[in-house]
């Protein structure tokens, strides 16, 4: 119940109306909001402010760590947000007070069944640094020197931040049911279950144990590659990683590469390649490829014509596709290269994404208006991102059921081609995808594969020959129960429907005699035919009352 959570809500309406939210909701697009819209600005708070430029970011940076993470995740979502606030939801800043040292190696030391290493600080290191390298709202990271000289990092969660977000979760999912029971829109974009995956991604980022799980995972997808280094993991509990050290450049350092005598032509394409590499090689990608964990090795000044590889960091949110899925996104980016938009359509169809009623003839002319003049330019000028962005805002529009991981690879796909972009303004994405995307489908096709692909499943097809008798034996019984059970729920409906016939026919004269008596007693008390003493109406009465009663224990 949102009373329940009163005083946590008076601060979040404080907050928004300090920050004229209100000025930032789409009412136009959607009336249902216009109340709340309306109680914003009933705050004292937002009388003397005028609307800010950046209110929802800033009001979110405010809120705490789940309203800030929760706008990060929003921030792929174009599908449910409004283009002009996923424009501040993307410059949202993790802006925290690093917590005491005293405090990180008390979560360090404690037992591993609370979520430490279980071990004292001097035993784990040789020398570990107090001062954090970086501080954000989830955990804090520490520079460490184990005891046999490897240098290391230490991650540590926040202490007490678990509860604190799923406290604040309990008051977010009641939100999403009054929502729902309320505005179309929220019911359209299946609000409460947007709250319930957004809910596990956050637990999850929590949980070092996964993240460590999927680094390693990701490290084993790129042994000895020239493409991708991932560094190693060490140790890890649920509060606690320690992991290998990097040295690197971080890809926003473009003028670093020059310096360096890096390709950076090169650099962008081989980006885009790894990407394409994770998601329909591996089926394991890397869904949170902002600046921050992304990073290229450092080679030495002497290194002829230097290859150098990425180096990527913070493995806590990743991606995987089914094999329908990877064939969906592998389909829709063709077409949308192709300009086939009513092949676009038709693949979003078959994915069950367009609910009932929707005009899918509306839906394919509204993609090609708005599509087709941006990828009808010179190849160098298509902005592929743009591109996207443009078709995930006509899904919002039409309330397209996209699946969430969906959406997660749509969204490292725009931030990796930024990346790249940024490091080779001129990259031709168009013509490093299509050929990767074209031979990958034509693989799947491939009959070789698909006897590859039978031959790996063989081992456990022969194991299961041999429960094969068995199976069978067990089918033919189950068969023989279930004839025999289906001619006992026969008999059972025969009597159920014999017992209904008898019932009806009770309830008609039941109901004949309710009437019969009723009349006959209204004929008596009003003298009207037979001038009988009234002494008997109330006994016709109470025959009535005998017939209900009768009817009701029968």
């Amino acid at each position: 119940m949102l009373l329940n959570h009163r005083k946590r809500l008076l601060q979040l309406w404080r907050i928004a109306a300090y920050y004229r939210v209100d000025s930032h909701l789409p009412i136009e697009e959607t009336p249902q909001l216009e109340p709340i819209a309306k109680l914003i600005r009933m705050h004292p708070a937002s009388y003397f402010q005028k609307p800010h430029p950046d209110g929802v970011r800033l009001a979110l940076e405010e809120m705490g760590t789940l309203f800030l993470k929760l706008g990060q995740l929003l921030s792929t979502r174009r599908d449910l947000v409004t283009p002009e606030i996923i424009e501040q939801l993307v410059h949202l800043q993790d802006r925290v007070k690093p917590f005491s040292v005293d405090t990180v190696i008390e979560q360090i030391e404690q037992s591993t069944k609370k979520g430490g290493l279980g071990q004292t600080i001097n035993q784990l290191f040789a020398r570990f640094d107090g001062t954090p390298l970086a501080a954000a709202s989830i955990a804090q990271v520490h520079t460490a020197r184990l005891h046999d000289g490897r240098e290391v990092v230490v991650k540590v969660v926040r202490p007490t931040i678990r509860e604190q977000i799923i406290e604040d979760f309990e008051l977010l999912r009641d939100l999403a049911v009054w929502a729902s029971a309320r505005i179309e829109a929220a019911r359209a974009v299946h609000i409460i279950d947007i709250v319930e995956d957004y809910r596990q991604v956050l637990l999850n980022e929590l949980d070092l144990t996964l993240e460590a799980a999927n680094t390693t995972q990701m490290r084993n997808n790129f042994l000895g590659s020239s493409m991708m280094y991932v560094p190693e993991v060490y140790q890890a509990s649920k509060n606690i990683m320690v992991m290998e050290r990097i040295v690197g450049v971080p890809i926003s350092q473009t003028q670093v590469f020059d310096a360096l005598g890096y390709d950076r032509a090169a650099l962008a394409a081989k980006g885009l390649t790894i990407f394409f590499t994770q998601v329909f090689r591996d089926n394991f990608f890397h869904a949170d490829m902002h600046p921050g964990n992304v990073f290229v090795e450092t080679l030495p000044a002497d290194t002829p014509n230097p290859n150098p590889r990425y180096i990527a960091l913070d493995c806590s949110i990743v991606g995987e596709l089914s094999k329908a899925d990877q064939m969906i996104v592998a389909r829709l980016l063709l077409s949308v290269m192709n300009n086939n938009f009513t092949s676009l359509v038709d693949i979003i169809a078959r994915a069950g994404w367009i609910p009932p009623n929707t005009d899918k003839y509306a839906l394919m002319r509204d993609m090609r208006r708005t599509v087709s003049p941006m990828i009808s330019k010179p190849i160098n000028d298509i902005d592929f991102a743009g591109v996207l962005m443009s078709v995930l805002d006509i899904a919002r529009r039409y309330h397209l059921d996209i699946p969430p991981q969906l959406m997660l690879l749509l969204k490292t796909l725009v931030h990796v081609e930024g990346l790249g972009r940024d490091l080779y303004p001129e990259l031709d994405i168009w013509s490093l995808a299509k050929p990767i995307l074209t031979g990958w489908v034509k693989q799947q096709f491939d009959p070789m594969q698909k006897i590859g692909e039978l031959r790996k499943q063989l081992p456990e097809l022969l194991l299961s020959l041999n429960d094969m008798p068995q199976l069978l034996d067990s089918s033919l019984q189950s068969l023989s129960n279930l004839g025999g059970h289906q001619n006992q729920q026969l008999r059972e409906i025969q009597q159920i429907r014999s017992d209904m016939l008898k019932s009806r026919q009770q309830d008609w004269l039941a109901l004949l005699g309710f009437v019969g008596a009723l009349f006959i007693a209204q004929m008596i008390a009003s003298h009207a035919v037979w001038q009988v003493s009234s002494w008997l109406a109330p006994i016709f009465y109470v025959i009535a009352v005998l017939f209900v009663l009768w009817r009701l224990l029968n």
